[in-house]
């Protein structure tokens, strides 16, 4: 079994990956630093040694590197089970005062990574007729918030990806999720001064993947919205 799992150097995609490789996963891994690749590998095999982790360093907003990245990963592996769209950057801003270009370079990691991956990756699923794909979301892609701006957007655009890929790929009984996290203890919040358990654990995260993947192959579960007990921050 093969996961593809990008952004993954830390927080919730590492997570999500150490999650993966303790079940037995096969782990692909991609990040924009090199040195925080290397230290997560090491983490996550130290999860389990028998399985293969392979990390990457790759800025997932350049379509150019996203391509070579998923070139690079059907030439190692013949099948991909599950695909997890995590890369992402969070930041906030009005719409009227965020810098000039803040909305292209969001999209570009937010939403368009998402898609020119998944286009790359979607043959080998629909070849072999099974797989699952993970779109990690935010509680933003359903509610607008006060300071949201061009990071609002790009979550709503990633939803809507999403739904209309869950639609598309129904013939072929490839399973689409997306994965609606509120606060979570995880570097984008580093400089905010909250309470640790107002913030949920990206180990969480990772845990509900699982549990929606290991379904019965003809259940899906399509959405997952998650917040912390107190609500958002």
């Amino acid at each position: 079994m093969n996961a593809v799992i990008t952004g993954a150097s830390k927080g919730i995609g590492k997570a999500i990956a150490e999650k993966l490789a303790q079940e037995g996963f096969n782990v692909v891994i991609c990040a924009r630093s090199a040195d925080a690749l290397a230290a997560a590998k090491a983490a996550i095999q130290q999860q389990n040694p028998a399985v293969t982790v392979m990390a990457e360093p790759v800025d997932m907003g350049d379509k150019a590197q996203v391509l070579a990245f998923a070139k690079k990963i059907k030439s190692t592996f013949s099948s991909i089970d599950i695909l997890v769209n995590n890369a992402g950057i969070f930041i906030p801003g009005s719409i009227h005062q965020e810098a000039d270009g803040l909305l292209e370079k969001l999209m570009a990691v937010n939403v368009y990574s998402a898609y020119h991956l998944t286009r790359e990756l979607m043959p080998l699923m629909i070849q072999q007729r099974n797989g699952h794909i993970f779109n990690m979301c935010s509680t933003a892609s359903h509610s607008a918030y006060p300071n949201g701006g061009s990071y609002g957007i790009t979550k709503h655009a990633l939803l809507g990806f999403s739904k209309n890929l869950r639609k598309e790929l129904v013939p072929y009984n490839i399973r689409v999720t997306s994965v609606s996290p509120g606060p979570t203890l995880t570097a984008s919040w580093e400089g905010f001064e909250a309470p640790p358990d107002r913030m949920m654990p990206p180990e969480d995260i990772a845990n509900i993947i699982w549990a929606a993947f290991s379904l019965a192959k003809q259940t899906v579960v399509e959405e997952i919205l998650l917040r912390p007990m107190l609500g958002d921050i």
